[in-house]
């Protein structure tokens, strides 16, 4: 199967990008692996025809807005995110019209009709920076996830308008199976989404992006790191770092729609140029202007 993906992915001239929660067989015939900030700044400089992205559907579409004329490829349409489906574009400009004036900031996990009515997107891995940059005098609203809109709000030390969204899959976390890593495993750090709800966040050694993640474990001296996030990570972690040891705070945090793509409906995709993304014209070009502010801001 992977010889047949990459028999084909030369054929159709085709770029795998692949996130870091996904199966470890589909990142390994992977050209890339990354959170969602480090695939959207790949998705601009890659030199494909075909663009095939493995994670989920908000993705693949940034990955369209961001590449008009290249073809964008999702092995399986199915793969959603609860999250990003926690609000929609007309709730959204209620939202606005309630706080005229306000600056619309939506986290990426969102769709494009979100981040069309945004001003700047943020990703869990460049947040900060991006916050930083909007003037402290305006009003801010942060859609759609409430935890990481809390975590960044505290670090800066200015309130936000939260909406009430989260990822269920790291809102599964319990203190409780925090603690009990802890005392399996004394003396090895805890690290923890930003996405997590806060008293899992106050309770671990670092919040980090999955990107943040896998910085962290290769400058870390700890030989045991406990991992609380989604388990795809587990596989990139372990591949880039063999002498250490990674441990997840559950083994149940397991994300559905990160699993739905697999080696077959890869080859498929490949094989039958299936599924297609494609986002409105007018919808695309301005949550690209979001997308790009915040990639401008580096």
């Amino acid at each position: 199967m992977k010889a047949e993906i990459e028999r084909l992915k030369k054929e159709r001239n085709a770029v795998i990008l692949a996130h870091n929660y996904t199966r470890g067989e589909v990142q390994d015939v992977a050209d890339y692996t990354g959170d969602s900030l480090e695939l959207a700044r790949r998705a601009t400089a890659v030199d494909a025809d075909v663009i095939v992205f493995c994670g989920v559907y908000f993705m693949a579409e940034t990955a369209a807005i961001l590449n008009p004329g290249k073809t964008v490829l999702i092995p399986e349409p199915g793969a959603g995110c609860p999250m990003a489906d926690m609000i929609n574009a007309e709730q959204l400009r209620a939202l606005k019209a309630a706080h005229p004036g306000a600056v619309a900031v939506c986290y990426v996990n969102s769709t494009a009709e979100v981040k069309a009515e945004c001003d700047i997107c943020v990703t869990s891995g460049n947040a900060e920076r991006v916050m930083a940059t909007i003037p402290r005098d305006r009003e801010i609203l942060f859609v759609p996830d409430r935890h990481l809109g809390s975590h960044i709000s505290a670090k800066e030390g200015r309130d936000y308008v939260l909406w009430p969204g989260y990822c269920p899959t790291h809102a599964h976390l319990t203190l409780k199976m925090l603690e009990d890593a802890r005392a399996a495993h004394p003396g090895a750090p805890v690290m923890v989404h930003p996405e997590c709800p806060k008293q899992i966040r106050d309770a671990a050694d670092v919040q980090l992006s999955t990107g943040g993640m896998c910085r962290f474990a290769r400058e870390s001296a700890a030989d045991t790191i406990l991992v609380g996030t989604e388990t795809g990570i587990l596989h990139r972690l372990r591949k880039e770092n063999p002498g250490k040891t990674f441990i997840p705070v559950s083994d149940t945090l397991v994300c559905p729609n990160m699993k739905k793509t697999t080696l077959e409906n890869l080859a498929d995709a490949l094989r039958e140029m299936k599924t297609k993304v494609t986002v409105p014209a007018d919808t695309a070009s301005r949550a690209r202007r979001a997308i790009e502010a915040m990639l401008a801001v580096g």
